[in-house]
Order: C-alpha cells, then structure tokens, then sequence
C-alpha cells in the first residue's frame, strides 16, 4: 500500500523541515531539487529565501528564464497528514520533507538525453517506503495537467530502486545514453529531440 502523500510547493515556513531534510541527504545528490552542488546547499535565511522565491518564479511561465533554462514546478513531498508520524497537522510548517520533486515544462537537448521531465529524490532514512512511487504517481499527474504527454523520466543505469520506480508507474523503455536509461509514461506522440 502507497503511503498517502503530499507535493507542496517551496515555502520559506518551511525553512527548518528543508534544513533537516538536507541534513538526511549528507551532501549526497539530490534529484528534483534544483540543488545544484550539494556540497553549498542554501541553507542561510538570505539565501534559502532566494532559493525558494527563484523556485516559485521558475514556476510560472510569464517568468522570463535565461537558456538553457526552462519553466520548472518543483514540489516538497511530505506525507498527506502533514508528517511521517502524524504528529503534524496537514498545514504545519515543521512537518518532515521526504524529498523533492520537480517537473520541467519542456525538455532541452540534455533534459531529452539525461534530465527528462521529472527529476525525484527521497532523503535517505525515509527510503524504501514507497513514497518515490506515490510521489511519482502525483507527479504524473501535475504533469498531465500542465499538458506534458508522453513524460520523459530517466535513471541512472545502476538505480535500480529509480528503475523499478519508473516501471511501477507504466515506463516503458527507450534506450540508454550515456548512463541513463530513458523511460516515456503516457500516450501522446514522442516528441523529437530538441
């Protein structure tokens, strides 16, 4: 059974729960964050503000981004009751992140080959649980209502837990490039590489 689950977007209130999360990963990568060196995470209130309003921009299309740039919704995963033990309610902004998520609007030529649409993470100690799959799952479907079909979603060729993953949820395998196995969900025609 799939744990029930939350995508949230970014929010300053969550501030200490991101800190924490970051904190599991150990400087570790982290898929889906738009982190992009996880050695110099914006953990500093200046920066992590930053951090947050640019992921919120990025989000919105009449934002003007530079190339090779795209719109970008990113999302927190937390669980549907506001924390993995239930403790937190459902709006309680120190409720445990689990991971991220993001869902890029288009795909560049290195998001065709390597990033796809959907880039995931789940922090360390909250692994296998099932939240990637469940988190997966509403991915897809914020994918859908942003008109995204097929959705493009990669691994690398050694993740096998990221493979399965990707399979649960109806991937069907492309080929692999330069590493990363390459797996389209959903019905719409394929679009041509960029």
């Amino acid at each position: 059974m799939s744990p029930a689950l939350r995508l949230v977007p970014p929010s300053v209130s969550r501030h200490a729960a991101f800190v924490d999360c970051l904190a599991d990963f150990a400087g570790t990568a982290m898929d889906g964050s738009s982190i992009f060196d996880p050695g110099i995470p914006p953990v500093g209130d200046g920066e992590f503000i930053d951090f947050v309003t640019a992921r919120l921009a990025e989000e919105d299309p009449s934002t003007e981004l530079e190339e090779p740039w795209v719109h970008c919704t990113s999302r927190w995963i937390i669980a549907a009751d506001g924390s993995s033990d239930g403790s937190c309610g459902v709006d309680d902004p120190g409720a445990e992140i689990l991971g991220f998520l993001a869902i890029r609007h288009r795909l560049t030529t290195y998001l065709f080959d390597q990033g796809g649409h959907i880039g995931y993470s789940v922090r360390p100690s909250a692994r296998r649980q099932g939240i990637a799959s469940a988190a997966l799952e509403l991915g897809l479907i914020e994918a859908r209502d942003l008109g995204i079909d097929p959705v493009l979603i990669t691994c690398d060729e050694g993740n096998v837990a990221s493979r399965r993953t990707i399979e649960k949820a109806g991937g069907q395998y492309e080929n692999t490039l330069q590493g990363k196995r390459r797996y389209w969900i959903g019905d719409g025609a394929m679009p041509p590489r960029p």
